[in-house]
């Protein structure tokens, strides 16, 4: 055996010398710097209007796809040439080593440009790196043909089927090489396309996860049509995932469907005030799944859909669009109710931001524990710029009118009944019997 393989090795190497000695080395080597350099050149200059670090380019001209490419394409068609006067061995050589080359440039750039910084990556170019330069140097020995017949003579059974080495090695081959270029076709869209058109950060990511999902998924499907697997074996299997993946996602489903019934129903829109689930606040924006109720003190609350859908929403005032907004006060007994009434509804006339249509109204609400308890109603046009500082201000003039029109502003009081005498207090010293 080991004999054998040494006179196959001896055949090859004696090959290789032959046509070397056949073959105008010096002429080739010329030809093969020529056109190497011109690739170069024309990759140097068309890589001046891209920007640094991409796939065809990539960082220094020479470490991107675009300059193997070039050169190769210049090699093969001078190959072509120079074939049809004189036994070549130099350029068939390159054809290899360019065609290695580049399967490397590219699967190396574009996972940079997915993964910028993924150590698993990283040996994931190590081991295409491995496997193209060993494909080359068995294209160049002349031996990778029969070495394809052994790998197609090794049969495996899986079940009732029968599937060769060579089989799995091209379709894992395969699958990987068409998921490299749906990972590049998701980049530049993401790049060329979202980053436009798309402003929200967090639309933008759902939009490229889905991309790049999709793209995955139909490029997995035509790498295993590729290489022979019967996709209507899968049919079963996807209408399974798609039932339970249905079953699983009704609520998400529920929210989309909501989300699209209430943006073409329009009974709420963005600016409304509402209150649903005892929250109450302004709608800010309405998403495909769910919407944002911000509340005056600037807490947003995240509703669901379906929410809207299928429980009670106050929308509180929906025509005019004004916001109400209360505040109260606790006076004397002996304080006139129609005087309070009067300072109170003045104290928010006098603020810029309160309306005078409707006119703040002041209402006796309770007798409390400790004096008469008013309530007074105002609306503003502008909840958006705070809610707070315009109750102050209220506030603070009422306090200020109040004080100036001599109302006693009630405060908590409590009377302290005591029954029965206490003893006397003894002389200091006595004895106690």
């Amino acid at each position: 055996m080991a004999l054998g393989d040494a006179q196959v090795a001896g055949d090859i190497f004696e090959r290789l010398l032959r046509d070397f000695d056949k073959s105008q080395t010096w002429l080739e080597l010329l030809i093969l710097l020529a056109v190497v350099g011109l690739a170069w050149g024309a990759c140097r200059l068309l890589g001046r209007r891209h920007e640094a670090g991409s796939v065809w380019f990539g960082r220094n001209t020479v470490d991107g796809v675009l300059f193997p490419l070039a050169a190769l394409a210049l090699v093969y068609a001078a190959r072509a040439v120079v074939v049809r006067y004189q036994p070549v061995f130099l350029l068939s050589a390159a054809v290899p080593v360019l065609l290695s080359l580049a399967v490397i440039r590219f699967i190396a750039r574009v996972l940079t440009v997915v993964f910028p910084r993924s150590g698993a990556m990283r040996l994931v170019e190590r081991v295409v790196s491995w496997v193209a330069w060993g494909a080359a140097v068995l294209w160049i020995l002349g031996i990778l043909p029969a070495v394809m017949e052994d790998l197609d003579a090794i049969a495996l059974m899986f079940g009732k089927s029968t599937v060769t080495l060579r089989t799995l090695i091209e379709g894992a081959l395969s699958s990987g090489l068409v998921l490299v270029v749906a990972l590049w076709i998701s980049a530049a869209i993401e790049k060329r396309v979202l980053d436009n058109a798309v402003s929200d950060l967090s639309l933008r990511k759902i939009a490229v996860n889905a991309t790049r999902a999709v793209l995955l998924f139909v490029g997995l499907l035509f790498a295993l049509s590729a290489v022979g697997v019967d996709l209507t074996a899968l049919s079963v299997f996807g209408g399974a995932f798609g039932v339970g993946l249905g079953l699983g996602l009704q609520k998400l489903a529920a929210n989309y469907v909501s989300g699209f019934v209430v943006l073409l129903e329009r009974a709420l829109r963005i600016g409304d005030n509402v209150r649903v689930d005892g929250f109450e606040g302004r709608i800010t924006d309405i998403k495909t799944r769910y919407t944002v109720i911000r509340a005056g003190n600037g807490r947003e609350s995240i509703v669901p859909n379906e929410t809207l859908i299928t429980q009670r929403v106050e929308n509180l005032v929906e025509a005019d669009r004004k916001f109400n907004i209360t505040t109260g006060i606790v006076v004397g007994y002996d304080s006139d109710v129609a005087q309070v009434q009067q300072i109170l509804c003045d104290a928010a006339c006098a603020q810029p931001r309160v309306l005078a249509d409707p006119a703040p109204q002041a209402y006796l609400l309770n007798f409390a524990p400790d004096g008469l308890e008013f309530q007074l109603h105002f609306w503003i046009a502008d909840p958006t710029n705070g809610q707070v500082n315009v109750r102050s201000a209220v506030n603070i003039a009422m306090l200020e009118r109040l004080r100036a029109a001599g109302v006693d502003i009630a405060y908590p009081q409590r009377v302290l009944r005591i029954e029965g005498a206490w003893p006397a207090p003894q002389p200091h010293g006595a004895a106690v019997r």
